[in-house]
């Protein structure tokens, strides 16, 4: 570019000399002196410079007298220090410094917009930095979350399990117990019996071997009837594999009224244990025998399939 501008400005430099040459002309001496340039797109050629006319011969007198003597020539005026390359080279050095300006103002643009873009893309980074940590925290605080839900579930398992297996230990010792009781309670009947052999008023045979004055006992029938009294109150939705028996030991009051009952013989399976428990309870009374005497004991086995 530089070099285009030096030879368009020679160029132009020459064609104002061309132009200030042809258009040069004398003049009379009172006349006042100017110059002018002219500018022109594209080199065009002078035109002929002008010329006065010779003047014309005086006109003979009757007396021909010697012809006057020309006057000397006027000396041309001195040219005038030509400007227009000192012009030429002003405008061309101004049209440099605009240039310069232009690619300063350019390059600060470019600098700016590049400045600008770097900091978005900063940004941008920070942002997308910033989301990826916020989803990292994220999935470990799930993560942490379900960590300690299964921890929680695994300690609540145990705590049941623990829990069971102390409850079946207590009926254990329980059941224990209530055998200990019985043992000891039948040694007392017994032992009372056999004290009371020799009471008058026996209605046994010859050959008794009871201890009562009359023979007492349910009737043949009364076990089906409490049966068939406690076993609609049972309700167990589950499925039972093979038909296990439960006998529970039932306590009753004269009046039939239930006061206690237990399992003596489980049937392994806890739930069909329970459900025969509930349906005791839900009894509340058990009807009287034929003899219109409810026994004070008694104990009733239950399958799920009878």
């Amino acid at each position: 570019m530089g070099r285009a501008w030096v030879v368009a400005g020679l160029a132009h430099l020459a064609l104002f000399l061309a132009l200030g040459l042809a258009t040069a002309w004398k003049t009379q001496p009172q006349t006042v002196q100017a110059e002018a340039e002219l500018w022109s797109a594209v080199p065009q050629a002078a035109a002929p410079k002008l010329q006065e006319p010779p003047p014309r011969p005086p006109e003979p007198e009757p007396k021909p007298e010697p012809p006057p003597k020309p006057a000397p020539p006027r000396p041309a005026p001195e040219p005038k220090p030509d400007n227009s390359l000192r012009d030429a080279q002003i405008a061309l050095e101004k049209k440099k410094e605009e240039d310069k300006k232009k690619q300063e103002a350019a390059e600060r643009q470019r600098k700016a917009l590049e400045k600008k873009k770097k900091e978005a893309e900063d940004k941008a980074a920070q942002e997308k930095a910033a989301k990826e940590k916020a989803a990292k925290d994220k999935a470990l605080q799930e993560k942490a979350a379900q960590e300690k839900k299964e921890l929680d579930k695994k300690k609540a398992n145990e705590k049941a399990k623990a829990e069971e297996k102390k409850r079946l230990q207590e009926q254990a010792r329980q059941e224990a117990q209530d055998k200990a009781d019985d043992a000891s309670a039948q040694a007392m009947r017994q032992e009372n019996l056999q004290r009371m052999q020799g009471m008058a008023g026996a209605s046994g045979g010859p050959n008794a071997t009871g201890t009562a004055l009359k023979s007492s006992g349910p009737s043949a029938s009364y076990a089906g009837r409490l049966v068939g009294r406690i076993k609609p109150n049972i309700t167990y939705p589950g499925d039972v594999v093979g038909n296990p028996r439960a006998e529970v030991e039932v306590r009753v009051a004269p009046d039939g009224t239930i006061t206690s009952r237990r399992i003596v013989l489980s049937s392994g399976n806890k739930a069909w244990d329970d459900a025969v428990l509930r349906a005791i309870d839900k009894t509340e009374i058990l009807p009287k025998d034929t003899d219109g005497r409810v026994p004070p004991l008694i104990v009733l086995g239950f399958r799920p399939l009878d």
